[in-house]
């Protein structure tokens, strides 16, 4: 499929969303080389819950501006400063990071810290979209082993040669982030979740040995990744690193396959996809797995643990977002019937870890 019709393309602002664009203007010539004074038109990209994405038109420029949801105040969890970094120093020696522009930590502009960054035009697979825009299976086959040799290549980064030596402590990775995804969750419960604290606690027992490090991306997935508008099965671009790190490279593998829902799955689970992976094609979470083992050269080994601790994860993030609703901290529609996202991912990986496998668990 090849086509510029498809391009991913931003809205309008949400209420309560909004941004100042006079302050903006003002404080752009001084802070991105080369870009002249011009008035300003400000979108926003409608899809994610986490970091907001805008786009800023200026004159022929068109930039991306990410800052932190409002409302929320956990500096670590919507870091900007480090999003900004990261990019600074991976896009040097891994061309699908995009380029940061500038990076303002001055509350006086916009009320919160934001960087800007280079936009790259593409095609971003989501849910829901329009029926003619499905692929064929064939070039659904494609897309996904675009990919999975996509991630495998982010993995083989490398991240010392790039800077990035002290992003995280890979040592003793895998404990930290069971312990730390349940804390959490402890955090952020606002429901008793029965299936949630048993796959909780199984996780916490079954930790594997260290396995090698990597750089990784923590939220890798279709609606991630730009794909070349006349060619979808490549990957022109990797976006949303603000949960990259230092750790085991099974992990973040497991935590893409929490997000690859199939067919076959029941009906409470296919509901709670974030992206289109129930498409004619698309290769099932154990053919991704064997695909990355390829690609990689890695041994998969501990996938059931992995594929339960991704699952775990996205329900706690879930659970975050669906207690900002709780609380009345966002107004945010999408945000109302996360709970059911929450039990739906914890079901699954409680079925995944009694059944031993990954698929072929109803």
């Amino acid at each position: 499929m090849s086509s510029t019709a498809w391009l991913d393309a931003p809205g309008p602002v949400r209420t309560g969303e909004e941004i100042d664009a006079a302050s903006l203007a003002a404080y752009l010539p001084g802070a991105v080389p080369g870009l002249a004074a011009a008035p300003l038109e400000v979108l926003q990209f409608p899809s994610g819950y986490s970091n907001l994405t805008y786009l800023v038109q200026t004159g022929e420029r068109a930039l991306i501006l990410r800052r932190p949801p409002f409302g929320v105040a956990i500096a670590t969890a919507h870091d900007m400063a480090r999003e900004h970094r990261i990019l600074s120093r991976l896009h040097p020696v891994y061309a699908k990071a995009p380029r940061p522009l500038a990076y303002c930590d001055d509350p006086s502009v916009l009320g919160a810290p934001f960087y800007l960054m280079e936009r790259i035009e593409g095609v971003i697979l989501r849910r829901g979209i329009p029926e003619a825009m499905v692929p064929s299976p064939e070039l659904t086959a494609r897309i996904a082993d675009g990919l999975v040799r996509t991630l495998a290549e982010l993995h083989a980064v490398d991240y010392e040669a790039a800077g990035l030596g002290d992003l995280g402590r890979p040592a003793g990775y895998a404990l930290r982030q069971v312990e730390g995804w349940t804390k959490r969750y402890r955090n952020a419960e606002t429901n008793h979740v029965a299936d949630a604290e048993w796959v909780a606690a199984w996780l916490r027992g079954n930790v594997p040995a260290e396995s090698s490090a990597a750089l990784i991306h923590n939220d890798f997935k279709h609606d991630n990744v730009v794909l070349d508008p006349h060619d979808w099965s490549r990957v022109i671009a990797v976006l949303d690193w603000e949960m990259a790190t230092l750790g085991d490279p099974l992990m973040d593998l497991g935590t893409s396959l929490a997000y690859w829902i199939e067919a076959s799955d029941p009906p409470e689970v296919r509901e709670a996809r974030l992206g289109p992976t129930t498409w004619p094609g698309t290769p099932s979470r154990s053919d991704v797995v064997q695909a990355y083992a390829r690609a990689s050269g890695r041994d998969v080994h501990d996938i059931v643990f992995c594929y339960a601790y991704g699952l775990f994860k996205v329900a706690v993030i879930v659970q975050q977002l669906y207690a900002r609703h709780v609380s009345g901290r966002t107004t945010d529609p999408r945000y109302a019937r996360l709970i059911d996202g929450v039990r739906a991912l914890s079901l699954v990986a409680r079925q995944s870890i009694q059944k031993g496998r990954i698929d072929e668990l109803w």
